[in-house]
């Protein structure tokens, strides 16, 4: 019997302990599970937006919603804002989801959900709205500008929240621009400036402005080309490097300004053409049938707009191609071969002077003959004499 009454005690107090132990889960996993979970929401301004809030156990307890100014907006499946722009997606005793179309930036803020059991429990969720930028604009452009005039391009957009960001290109080359922002409401001015002195070579060139933001996938872009006037200039092309007589020869004007100058003018040597017949002027180019001799002189065109006019001029000088046939002497070789020959000639006049200078003294007369070996001057003589001696004896007379 003690032994029996012992092993009931003991489980007895196991079941207790066991009971305690879940108890105690099921109390913390109540407790935990009846708290709210929310999501902060970002969502662009004229989208939707869904508020979920969810709970992972609830003994029947209801859920609500309510905006930023602390106004219910739905209790449980029950409306109770008049918004048209909210509906409800879902209500269960696990989850409250809302829908609010057409959002604007005036919805942003901070959201409550709220279980309520006792004590009430809250969870805020904040919704962020993005003010998409308007499409950017240019302004400024004078159509069209003069050369050296200076123009200030400005190009704005509206609307965006955060602040947009704008950047300016020169055809395709990025440029740097003056940047102000301005605040209107939640969203943002942007405007970016460029300021630059016009020449000829602006003309035809393209500016664009770059809008940059979060909401866009790819950046917003305008663009203007610009139109500049400036004054002419002229430059003449000819047909031939060297005009021969009986040859076609072609003058051409290249004007260049804006407004493009037209017509254009010919003369030659400060007057008209003086023959019409072979001199042919279409447009811009003023075409020599047949080349000859009195063709010779100085041919000027000319050419204007309302900014002013230039002139360009060419010297035409006729060449007698039977002249140009006859070759001429070479001079180039023949100072070539000059230059050998002088050149042979010195390297033999400093062989030859060595040549002497070491065999100098060498060559003996026959009177010095037999001297070299003489002791004294008298003994010298007489071996001189003596070689006359010798000398006569080796005569030959022939008869």
């Amino acid at each position: 019997m003690m032994v029996q009454q012992k092993l009931l005690l003991v489980l007895y107090s196991l079941s207790a302990s066991v009971l305690k132990v879940a108890g105690t889960k099921s109390k913390a996993k109540g407790g935990q599970g009846q708290f709210p979970i929310t999501q902060n929401v970002t969502v662009l301004e004229g989208g939707q937006a869904n508020m979920t809030c969810r709970v992972d156990y609830n003994d029947n307890t209801s859920l609500q919603w309510s905006n930023p100014a602390q106004q219910t907006l739905f209790f449980g499946d029950k409306k109770a804002l008049r918004d048209n722009r909210i509906e409800l997606v879902r209500a269960s005793w696990q989850e409250l989801t809302i829908r609010i179309s057409d959002v604007s930036l005036s919805d942003e803020g901070q959201y409550t959900c709220s279980l309520f059991t006792m004590p009430v429990k809250t969870t805020k969720a904040f919704l962020t709205v993005l003010g998409v930028p308007g499409r950017p604009e240019i302004t400024g452009f004078t159509k069209p500008a003069l050369e050296g005039d200076s123009i200030t391009l400005t190009c704005t957009t509206l609307g965006s929240k955060p602040a947009a960001t704008i950047r300016w290109f020169r055809n395709d080359k990025e440029v740097q621009g003056s940047k102000e922002v301005s605040a209107v409401g939640k969203s943002f001015v942007v405007k970016s400036s460029l300021r630059f002195q016009v020449d000829r070579r602006e003309d035809g060139v393209a500016y664009t402005c770059s809008v940059e933001h979060v909401s866009l996938p790819t950046p917003d872009m305008t663009t203007e080309v610009l139109e500049v006037h400036y004054a002419p200039q002229l430059d003449i092309a000819h047909s031939q490097i060297i005009p021969q007589e009986g040859q076609y020869f072609k003058l051409e004007c290249g004007p260049k300004g804006n407004p493009k100058p037209d017509p254009v003018f010919w003369t030659k040597d400060g007057g008209e053409l003086p023959d019409i017949e072979r001199m042919i002027v279409e447009g811009r180019e003023l075409t020599i049938t047949s080349l000859n001799k009195t063709d010779n002189g100085t041919y000027r065109c000319e050419a204007s707009n309302y900014l002013g006019t230039s002139s360009a001029e060419y010297v035409l000088f006729v060449y007698d191609p039977n002249a140009l046939g006859q070759a001429g002497p070479d001079h180039a070789l023949i100072g070539g071969v000059v230059a050998v020959v002088v050149f042979i000639t010195l390297c033999l006049i400093i062989v030859l002077g060595r040549y002497l200078a070491r065999h100098k003294g060498t060559y003996l007369t026959h009177e010095a003959k037999g001297a070299e070996d003489a002791p004294d001057a008298d003994t010298a003589i007489i071996n001189a004499e003596g070689n006359h001696v010798h000398a006569e004896e080796k005569k030959e007379y022939f008869i």
